[in-house]
């Protein structure tokens, strides 16, 4: 935190001191409404410093994060209103202010002791047996080849099992779990023991489909988010959607199961570059700018 506290003096004093010239290095102009939202700013960023120099505490982390988004905001508006003088300045200091609020919110969430409770639940079809689908799911080693964010499991005995997962904001967190509940054809259900990164559990349930048309897989999962309330508000501000995420490794199941492997259009990529490129969010429209890129 303290690192950060020094961060936000730094950023600060000269916006205090010199808001004018501040204002035209990041290429917005020294206009009166300019050099006032740069003062403004600059104590904002000296009150934070003050709270994280003097008394280190996650609140001055997420006002940091308050006060980046409102930066962001007010250069958003700058580039929409630019007259094409200092632009590039403009675009630089945007970009670099979207990687300040990243740390920012990467620092109060895992700074931030309260965790709040995430329930997850998600339904799909697959075309084989319960006792197909069950046997695959059984093998643990290969869900990371239809979940996105696993990175490796590791059976380390007959019910436990060692994970190892990508979180956001870049973190990667691990846990040992054990099996609970195993009823071949019907039911696996898990849960990590004391230590994990994450506290988790949940439970898998492979029922006859209607009409023998295949299985019904019912996945219930919950965890724990750090940062509470806040911190999974900001995880679905940087593109981070937990039940998206869920609904898309289920349908990679389903191909796996019926397909034997994950179906990609020629180019799309997988892995963890993949996740990097298409990050989850639900279903929307393109905007007119993502249909220019699509159609260019």
């Amino acid at each position: 935190m303290r690192g950060l506290g020094w961060a936000s003096a730094a950023m600060g004093v000269p916006q205090v001191v010199a808001p004018a010239g501040f204002a035209r290095a990041l290429g917005v102009g020294d206009a009166f409404r300019h050099r006032s939202a740069t003062a403004a700013v600059g104590v904002r960023e000296l009150a934070a410093a003050t709270g994280l120099l003097g008394r280190p505490h996650p609140v001055w982390l997420w006002g940091r994060v308050g006060g980046d988004l409102m930066d962001l905001t007010m250069l958003t508006r700058a580039l929409r209103n630019h007259d094409g003088r200092g632009l590039g300045r403009t675009v630089a200091a945007t970009a670099a202010v979207t990687a300040i609020t990243a740390t920012d919110v990467y620092a109060a969430v895992t700074r931030t002791r309260r965790s709040t409770p995430m329930e997850l639940t998600a339904v799909t079809t697959v075309l084989q047996s319960p006792d197909e689908v069950y046997a695959l799911w059984k093998d643990l080693e290969r869900l990371p080849e239809f979940m996105a964010h696993l990175d490796e499991v590791r059976v380390t005995g007959p019910r436990t099992s060692h994970w190892r997962a990508s979180a956001p904001f870049g973190r990667t967190v691990e846990w040992d779990a054990e099996t609970t509940q195993d009823v071949p054809g019907q039911l696996i259900a898990w849960r990590s023991v004391d230590g994990a990164d994450i506290d988790n559990s949940g439970e898998v349930r492979f029922v006859p489909a209607p009409g023998g048309r295949g299985t019904e897989i019912r996945v219930s999962l919950r965890y724990d988010l750090p940062g509470g309330a806040v911190g999974k508000a900001a995880a679905r501000y940087f593109g981070e959607e937990p039940h998206q995420q869920l609904d898309d490794d289920l349908r990679r199941f389903k191909q796996v199961a019926e397909v034997g492997e994950v179906v990609r259009s020629e180019g799309a990529p997988g892995g963890k570059r993949a996740r990097g490129e298409f990050p989850q969010h639900p279903a929307r429209p393109l905007t007119a700018e993502e249909l220019k890129e699509v159609l260019a």
